[in-house]
């Protein structure tokens, strides 16, 4: 790849933003008040809140992103669409207008299982051109991005030609699916580049503090994780201090390759812990009273 494409941004504190998922019960709904509070000292750009399949933790999703909007954090809800109607959709971005929201994560999504495709939208170029169309600029808009292709795709090409269509529909940037091979992440964003979509593309980041979890998730979403990763977790056995030792190494050094060769900022899927990701950023230079 051209490095000179991507400014070296080596000395500066890297932008980063956090995802979160729902909580489920009173008590992870109290655990996750006090994630935020440990990582809202790094000051992120935005924290995002996932939403279940056919929209299946909507209010878990939405009550999150207000209690995020309240703690002075701006907040990204996940919204996918399939399954919706147009007259959902308006209905929902007026609510989340309502509330405050300013960025929107667009998504297919899937639906839960049994249920066929349903819905008056596709694609999430789809869901993006609607938006667009519907409140102009009023929200940024963050795609999906897969620098090791959708699972899903019929070849590389066409998951490439899905991407530059949702920019095309109005995206304003996009992040990443997590991986651990920084030359995909690069590649992908020339690729990108050379088909005239040229917004920017925030890898994400997945921190390791487990290996089969890790192992697991990878498996389903499509991540590659490197056979000499898989082999070193797998060596560690149930040993999970050597695990997480080995990860913060591994994930620091894709973090230090990312940002050296441009990446715009890190998005850190943080599962709804705080101790990977805080010293993951204390690592980059980006440390936090609550971390030292």
């Amino acid at each position: 790849m051209n490095a000179a494409k991507h400014p070296d941004t080596r000395n500066a504190a890297p932008a980063v933003s956090f995802e979160y998922f729902p909580p489920k019960t009173p008590e992870g709904a109290e655990k996750l008040r006090t994630v935020r509070r440990q990582l809202q000292a790094l000051a992120p750009e935005f924290c995002s809140v996932t939403y279940g399949a056919g929209g299946s933790t909507q209010q878990g999703t939405f009550e999150t992103v207000r209690e995020i909007l309240q703690e002075g954090v701006a907040a990204a809800s996940h919204f996918s669409c399939i399954g919706a109607t147009r007259q959902s959709v308006r209905e929902q971005l007026a609510l989340l207008s309502a509330m405050g929201v300013q960025r929107l994560v667009a998504l297919r999504g899937d639906l839960p299982s049994g249920y066929g495709m349903g819905g008056e939208f596709q694609y999430a170029s789809d869901l993006v051109s609607f938006i667009r169309s519907e409140t102009g600029d009023a929200f940024h808009i963050e795609v999906a991005a897969y620098p090791e292709v959708h699972p899903q795709a019929r070849s590389p090409e066409a998951d490439l030609r899905a991407y530059v269509t949702k920019v095309q529909a109005g995206a304003s940037s996009a992040i990443t699916q997590y991986f651990y091979n920084a030359d995909a992440y690069f590649r992908f964003v020339d690729d990108a580049a050379r088909q005239g979509a040229q917004v920017p593309v925030v890898p994400g980041i997945m921190p390791i503090g487990s290996s089969s979890q890790l192992l697991r998730f990878s498996d389903a979403c499509g991540a590659e994780v490197p056979r000499w990763i898989r082999l070193r977790l797998q060596s560690y056995g149930d040993d999970v201090a050597s695990i997480k030792a080995f990860g913060l190494d591994v994930v620091t050094h894709l973090c230090e390759q990312l940002l050296a060769g441009g990446a715009p900022a890190l998005h850190f899927y943080t599962m709804n812990q705080s101790a990977a990701t805080l010293e993951l950023c204390r690592r980059l230079e980006r440390a936090s009273p609550l971390s030292a």
